[in-house]
């Protein structure tokens, strides 16, 4: 299992986390790397998973107003690191940093891995909600 270290703060070069999202495919965020450069400086909260290199493996972040909410923006592991913890290592510390806040929210694609990675660390899919399933809106530009 490859080594990682989790870190809070973000990546100080906008080149590694660019070709962090390239690595995984997020090219709605790639296209304009002026943008996730800004979308990463205005997160509420940003940690990294570093390899024992050095290297930006992962990366989370979240948006808060640190009291009743946090939305869990972007969790991303590089493909060599994947199925090795550091996404449940990001969580986690995104997790443990809003501790205090109720709602923990986050929009994902629609994918069996997706969704089992998602409710083995304890979230539910809003139609799943007993007794009453929420209803989820997003509208995307």
């Amino acid at each position: 299992m490859p080594e990682f270290t989790v870190l809070a703060g973000p990546p100080d070069s906008d080149a590694e986390v660019l070709a962090l999202y390239e690595s995984v495919g997020w090219t709605a965020y790639t296209r304009e790397p002026e943008v996730l450069a800004a979308a990463i400086r205005g997160s509420s909260f940003v940690v990294t998973a570093r390899s024992a290199g050095g290297g930006l493996v992962g990366l989370a972040r979240a948006v808060s107003d640190d009291a009743t909410i946090c939305y869990l923006q972007d969790i991303l592991v590089g493909p060599a690191y994947q199925k090795s913890g550091a996404g449940r290592a990001l969580l986690d510390a995104v997790q443990t940093r809003y501790l205090h806040v109720r709602q923990l929210v986050l929009i994902t694609d629609n994918e069996p891995g997706q969704r089992a990675f998602y409710e083995a660390l304890g979230f539910t899919a809003g139609s799943d909600f007993r007794p009453e399933p929420l209803r989820v809106f997003a509208q995307f530009r």
